[in-house]
C-alpha cells in the first residue's frame, strides 16, 4: 500500500478522509490499539516519506500535518461507530467497521462514513447544542492555524466543549445502568443539592419502587429530593406515563420533590405532566452540559484569560 494511491491533499500528504480506509484496515489486524501505535502503523503502512511525515504546521511546529489528519480520521470513524473505544486512548474496530472494510476496501469515502446512522445521530446532537458553525473538513488542512481574536477563541472553546459534551453522552450510553444512577447522584451532589451536611443514597437496582436515588438535604432528612434516572437511547423519548409513574412513586412516600433525569429527551406530554407535578426534568443535552459546568466526569484542559485595557490606568486625573 502506497500513500500515492490514496486521496491526496495539501502538501502532497493524503487528506484526512484518504486515511479512513487505511485506519480500518490496520485496526482489523489486531484487537485493541493504542492511539499512538495505530497512527504510527498507518503512516508506516502507506510508506509516507520521512520529510512528509515530519512536516508541521507553520504556526504550530509541534503539530505534524500527517499525524493530525490521521487523528481527525480516527475521530470521525469513532463518531460513526466504525471504531470503538473500550478505554481511554484505546481503539478497536467494530463489527460495522469490519463490514464496510470488506465491502469497500480502499474505496471507503467520507460520504460513506458520514452516511452511517451513528454519525448522523452524532451530528444531530451537535446541532441540538446550537453549534452555529461546523467546520468544513474538506478545507481544514490549515485548521490548526486559528485566528486568535477573543470572539474566535470563545467560539472555538464553545465548539470544542460541545464535542466533549457529545462524547460524554456517548460514553454514558455505553455504560451500564448502575453507573448512570451513580453518575446522576454525583452530579446533583456537585450541584449542591445535598447541602453542607446532607447524604446521598443510591437505591438497590431491584425493588427500588420507582426511586433510583435519595438525597437528604439536611442531617435529619426533613428536606429530601428523590431521583429517577433512565438511561435511554436517544430515539427512546420519555413519555407522559413515565412521569406519571414517577409521581405515583413519590406520592406513596409522601414526597414533594423529584428530579427525573434521562439520557434521551421528553415528549411534550411528559413536560406538561412534570410541570403540573412540580417535577424537575433534565434531558440528555442538559445532563452533559451540567456535567461540564460542574466538572463531573471531565477535567479542565486549559484556562483562557481575556484582557481589556484598564481605562483608569491611563486616566491622567487618577495618576
Amino acid at each position: 500500500m502506497n500513500y500515492k494511491d490514496l486521496k491526496i491533499g495539501k502538501y502532497g500528504i493524503p487528506s484526512w478522509d484518504g486515511f479512513l480506509p487505511v485506519i480500518l484496515f490496520v485496526a482489523q489486524q489486531g484487537d485493541v490499539w493504542r492511539s499512538k501505535d495505530l497512527r504510527a502503523k498507518v503512516l508506516a503502512l502507506i510508506q509516507l516519506p520521512k520529510n512528509l511525515e515530519e512536516l508541521a504546521y507553520t504556526k504550530y511546529p509541534d503539530d505534524k500535518v500527517a499525524d493530525n489528519r490521521v487523528t481527525w480520521a480516527i475521530s470521525e470513524l469513532y463518531n460513526a461507530g466504525l471504531l470503538a473505544r473500550p478505554k481511554r486512548g484505546l481503539y478497536q474496530i467494530t463489527e460495522r467497521g469490519q463490514q464496510l472494510t470488506a465491502q469497500y476496501g480502499l474505496k471507503l469515502t467520507q460520504q460513506i462514513v458520514h452516511a452511517e446512522p451513528t454519525f448522523i445521530a452524532h451530528m444531530a446532537e451537535l446541532q441540538k447544542r446550537q453549534v452555529t458553525e461546523i467546520m468544513d473538513v474538506d478545507e481544514t488542512d490549515e485548521s490548526m492555524e486559528k485566528i486568535d481574536t477573543p470572539r474566535k477563541i470563545t467560539k472555538e472553546a464553545a465548539d470544542f466543549n460541545n464535542q466533549i459534551a457529545t462524547e460524554l453522552h456517548k460514553r454514558i450510553l455505553e455504560a451500564d445502568p448502575a453507573f448512570f444512577e451513580s453518575l446522576v447522584t454525583k452530579l446533583l451532589e456537585a450541584m449542591n443539592y445535598k447541602g453542607p451536611n446532607g447524604t446521598v443514597e443510591i437505591t438497590p437496582l431491584t425493588n427500588d419502587k420507582g426511586i433510583d436515588g435519595i438525597i437528604n438535604q439536611d442531617p435529619l432528612g426533613t428536606r429530601t429530593v428523590y431521583v429517577q434516572a433512565k438511561r435511554y437511547a436517544t430515539e427512546n423519548v420519555v413519555q407522559r406515563p413515565a412521569i406519571q409513574a414517577f409521581y405515583g412513586a413519590l406520592s406513596q412516600i409522601h414526597a414533594d420533590r423529584g428530579v427525573f433525569i434521562t439520557t434521551s429527551s421528553f415528549s411534550k406530554g411528559a413536560i406538561e405532566a412534570a410541570t403540573s407535578f412540580s417535577i424537575v426534568l433534565i434531558d440528555g443535552i442538559q445532563l452533559t452540559d451540567l456535567m461540564l459546568e460542574y466538572h463531573v466526569g471531565v477535567q479542565v484542559k486549559q484556562t483562557l484569560q481575556l484582557f481589556e485595557v484598564d481605562e483608569d490606568f491611563f486616566d491622567p486625573d487618577i495618576l
